[in-house]
């Protein structure tokens, strides 16, 4: 019964897996994280449990630059509840549309590809909440709507059980 029961989970699973960022490969404009990122960005977003309860709403600015083929990303995060967080990533190509990140709070690696306006980014964050820290997993899709702006819309899982989702939008600030 229970290896009955771990197929059907599996089969489960593969099926909710069925987006593919290459389907995004026509659509324009064309996303350039470090074109995007360049420079200053600001961005809102609120993180929703499963049943849709908005539970914190944030604020981030975002500095960006190069270093080599680095891309640095400095976060800051203002929540709705008063309190702040900085995460910096670092960005680093990994072949033709292909990027691979880290940050102080990221297990392992981060990984994500680019195709036409869309950013598919996986990665394990560890999430402080309530004293405790757990590892939560991230399925993002950023989606360019123009050339100044980007929403993001993101999965949170923890062994395979959706625990909420993060929406964000992002706009570059003018030089």
């Amino acid at each position: 019964m229970l290896k009955n029961g771990l197929l059907v989970l599996c089969l489960l699973l593969a099926a909710c897996s069925g987006q593919d960022v290459k389907q995004y490969r026509n659509e324009n404009p064309q996303l350039e994280l470090r074109q995007f990122f360049s420079g200053r960005v600001q961005a809102w977003g609120l993180f929703q449990k499963r049943s849709g309860e908005v539970l914190k709403r944030f604020h981030v600015q975002i500095d960006s630059r190069s270093e080599g083929e680095a891309f640095i990303m400095h976060e800051a995060f203002t929540y709705s509840d008063g309190s702040r967080q900085v995460r910096v990533w670092t960005l680093r190509p990994a072949g033709p549309g292909l990027w691979r990140g880290t940050a102080d709070d990221v297990v392992g690696e981060a990984l994500g590809e680019v195709s036409g306006n869309t950013l598919h980014w996986r990665y394990v964050l560890n999430l402080p909440v309530e004293g405790k820290t757990y590892q939560v997993h991230f399925d993002d899709w950023m989606y360019l709507l123009d050339e100044n702006t980007l929403a993001n819309r993101s999965y949170m899982t923890k062994l395979g059980v959706e625990l909420g989702q993060v929406t964000l939008f992002f706009r570059r600030q003018p030089d």
